[in-house]
């Protein structure tokens, strides 16, 4: 059967497909010009890290943002890719409370994969996007100083606390910006490891979640983005809360609606609002170019964290 479409249908068609993507710039419009200039840091991780086809659509979303005038800061984790290595090294890893205890062996061999491997590795992909990304772990510039994390544990006999000694995991406890704002005032998309220098010369492996959150707060970022292999924030009916506070996340938190590893990562985005980042966003990094559907649409696709109603009244 002859194919019925006419040229006259044919340019229709265009011009329709045309208006819907002319409407889509003018609906991103007020938020292009809302946060021209600004800073947004990303924590890059879970599903998309592992995916090529998503780790390409993450790097144009990242390029994309700087192109509208947003300064991008990435901060990337890796652990799976460091077990990875530690196994082919055959480097056994000894876990407390499901922590890993990173000693020095284990510690060079994490910066070893963040620094190195997965670092460059995402500077590639944003370089055949079409940015300029510069690749940086919290050691170059000072630009991150940390401690070794305390951790404590209840021994369920004698009920007695115990301190856990995880060997080089550290905290964030200073942040120098000034590395990121000469990179991003020079056309620079940087890209940060979780690495960190302890004042005693020592290196500490830094989870990338909280990394982000001492970052975003140290830049006064407009928006702190973490990318999960989850909706966002859901209620015992798993129905996704769009919108939070420090306040109603702890009643949450005491209710039992949210637990498990969603618990650091909220602490993560309360400490980085409380310190001076506008609002932090928990977000699907599975759905493609999800970072653009909130930045850059009304609906919003995630959980917006903020202190108070004004930001969490729009999403985007």
């Amino acid at each position: 059967m002859a194919d019925s479409t006419t040229p006259t249908d044919a340019l229709s068609d265009t011009r329709a497909d045309t208006l819907a993507k002319t409407q889509v710039l003018i609906e991103a419009l007020p938020y292009f010009q809302r946060y021209a200039g600004r800073t947004f840091v990303v924590k890059y991780g879970g599903h998309a890290m592992g995916d090529a086809k998503a780790a390409r659509e993450f790097a144009e979303d990242i390029v994309l943002l700087k192109a509208v005038g947003i300064n991008p800061v990435v901060v990337h984790g890796g652990g799976p890719q460091i077990g990875d290595m530690l196994k082919r090294l055959g480097v056994e890893s000894t876990f407390v409370d499901g922590l890993r205890v990173t000693d020095q062996a284990t510690a060079e061999i994490a910066e070893m994969v963040l620094s190195g491997a997965i670092n460059k590795q995402l500077v590639g992909w944003i370089a055949a996007a079409g940015g300029k990304a510069m690749g940086v772990s919290g050691k170059d510039g000072g630009l991150v100083t940390a401690t070794k994390l305390q951790r404590t544990t209840r021994d369920p006999d004698s009920q007695i606390e115990q301190v856990l000694d995880l060997g080089f995991v550290g905290e964030p406890t200073h942040v120098d910006t000034t590395i990121l704002q000469t990179a991003s005032a020079a056309g620079m998309i940087p890209v940060v490891a979780p690495i960190g220098r302890g004042e005693d010369g020592a290196t500490y492996n830094i989870n990338a979640d909280t990394m982000a959150g001492a970052i975003a707060a140290a830049l006064g970022a407009a928006r702190l983005l973490l990318l999960t292999d989850v909706p966002g924030v859901l209620d015992k009916e798993g129905q996704l809360l769009t919108d939070l506070t420090p306040a109603s996340i702890a009643e949450l938190r005491a209710n039992g609606t949210i637990s498990g590893g969603m618990i650091p990562k909220l602490e993560t985005c309360t400490a980085a609002v409380e310190a001076g980042c506008e609002a932090a966003v928990v977000l699907d990094g599975r759905v493609p170019h999800a970072m653009l559907l909130e930045f850059f649409t009304s609906r919003g696709a995630g959980t917006l964290i903020s202190t108070g109603p004004n930001e969490g009244a729009e999403q985007g």
